[in-house]
């Protein structure tokens, strides 16, 4: 009889066997291959690829990307708060002003730090 950690590691096992089925056997069969090194570079609207496409990334984009992601997931928490409003009363209200106060105060420590200036 399989109990339930035996169905966990059924599935667990399935999964890994699954992942590797794709990478070492049906990869090597279905990718494209060419040793032309016209089929070899990227299509850019008919123009031939000039210089490396391995460029350096200014770490502000990322940072700005980071940030991004943050208040917007956290913003997020916003909307299940809003539509129990009512039935949290004044204590999910002060809860909430803690939380914003707390974004707002991380917004002013980014912006001092000037996370999101973009001139040099």
């Amino acid at each position: 009889m399989v109990t339930q950690y035996g169905y966990v590691l059924m599935f667990v096992v399935f999964a890994l066997g699954f992942g590797a089925l794709n990478i070492f056997i049906l990869s090597p069969l279905l990718r494209f291959k060419s040793n032309d090194d016209v089929q070899k570079t990227v299509y850019e609207c008919g123009m031939e690829p000039i210089g490396t496409p391995y460029i350096p990334i200014d770490i502000r984009f990322y940072l700005f990307a980071l940030l991004f992601v943050i208040f917007d997931v956290e913003s997020l928490f916003l909307f299940p708060w809003a539509v129990v409003f009512r039935e949290l009363g004044w204590m999910g209200f002060a809860d909430m002003l803690v939380f914003i106060a707390v974004l707002f105060l991380g917004l002013v420590f980014t912006w001092r730090r000037g996370a999101l200036k973009w001139e040099s």
